[in-house]
């Protein structure tokens, strides 16, 4: 067990602290003015769009954009800290009392590890909203979709255009048997392109074929008219399994705590919900991957602190930020692609990192 002197640790701690909050506010800086110029370029052509609206949607977007940077953060914070008080003597002298590279690395990995913490139970779910609500914007200004899908407890809801308008389907009752969708249950609201109500379909199930819904047992109502009943209906949609699967709302705009929700709702209506458990598990790591950014730091900074120079402390840090962004858009592709489970490539980035580090700190201290 390792025994933490208080003075000592409050006094790493809190510095790397200040190191990690003046880079992040560097970082998101950068990301607000890389962005809000990439916004007000796609505007310019654009009618309607004031350069306010686009200064807005980039400060929406940048929650969601600085939790990519909170591990490069991390790992450049704990750097710069400890090569800072590698200059002043302040390790050497630590290190020369009998003080191990580990206990003056600790107060700073439970500070990372709180950091991760606070990312995943506060700034995501404040990300993700922000995120939505730059999306809505984004349909609204510029290329907006024309097909919108939601799956709640009440059944899956669709959106999709139609020569002649627009039509909401709602089935209570969904299933997916690799590329086969069934519906149970089926309403069809059909809107004219004023999007007034035209008249509904009802269908007791339905499955979608190449370029239509294949509907049977189905009643069509129109107002102030009988019924009208078929056996069978083609009702035609420029939707495929693909569309509607992509359609789902992306993980990221979703909160860390309604996630598990929406997962079990999707698993439900027969849809894996892969994508959307990968996010999740990645999220449940980002405490373990910024501990090990610790030891990643502590590793250069401690050969730093032998062989000297500044330059290759920068190029080894920016190195492994490459190689980690890189492996872990790697293991995410493959789990998608079901290559690899779920919780291997959600997970895999953080151990690895933390079984290297902690190997290069060993090695280090030990010879």
């Amino acid at each position: 067990m390792i025994k933490l002197a208080p003075t000592l640790s409050v006094y790493i701690g809190r510095h790397f602290l200040v190191h990690f909050a003046v880079l992040m506010l560097v970082f998101l800086g950068l990301i607000y003015l890389i962005d809000s110029i990439e916004l007000l370029r796609r505007s310019s052509n654009k009618e309607g769009i004031s350069a306010l609206i686009s200064l807005q949607m980039a400060l929406l977007k940048l929650p969601h954009l600085g939790q990519e940077t909170f591990p490069f953060a991390v790992l450049f914070a704990a750097m710069s800290a400890f090569t800072r008080l590698t200059r002043s003597h302040e390790l050497v002298v630590a290190r020369a009392a009998g003080v191990s590279a580990w206990r003056f690395m600790t107060p700073a990995i439970l500070v990372a590890f709180c950091l991760g913490l606070f990312q995943i139970m506060v700034i995501n779910p404040l990300g993700s909203a922000t995120l939505s609500a730059y999306e809505q914007m984004e349909n609204r200004y510029f290329d907006g979709h024309t097909s919108m899908l939601s799956l709640s407890a009440n059944g899956l809801w669709l959106r999709q255009s139609n020569p002649d308008g627009q039509s909401v389907l709602h089935s209570r009752y969904v299933l997916q048997q690799k590329d086969n969708v069934d519906l149970n249950n089926v309403t069809i609201f059909i809107y004219s392109e004023r999007d007034k109500f035209s008249h509904r379909i009802e269908a007791q199930r339905g499955s979608l074929e190449d370029g239509f819904w294949h509907l049977y047992d189905v009643q069509i109502h129109v107002a102030e008219q009988p019924t009208e009943f078929q056996e069978e209906l083609w009702f035609e949609t420029d939707l495929t399994l693909n569309k509607i699967q992509d359609s789902f709302a992306p993980p990221e705009t979703m909160s860390f705590w309604a996630l598990p929700d929406f997962i079990n709702t999707m698993e439900k209506a027969g849809f894996s919900g892969k994508r959307h458990k990968l996010y999740w598990h990645s999220l449940l790591s980002t405490p373990l991957l910024l501990a090990a950014m610790i030891l990643i730091a502590a590793t250069f900074t401690l050969r730093h602190t032998r062989k000297g120079g500044t330059t290759f402390v920068v190029a080894a840090g920016m190195l492994t930020g490459f190689i980690l962004y890189f492996f872990s858009d790697i293991s995410m592709a493959l789990a998608l692609s079901g290559s690899i489970p779920v919780l291997l490539a959600a997970w895999a980035p953080a151990s690895i990192c933390m079984l290297l580090g902690c190997a290069m700190i060993l090695h280090l201290e030990d010879g």
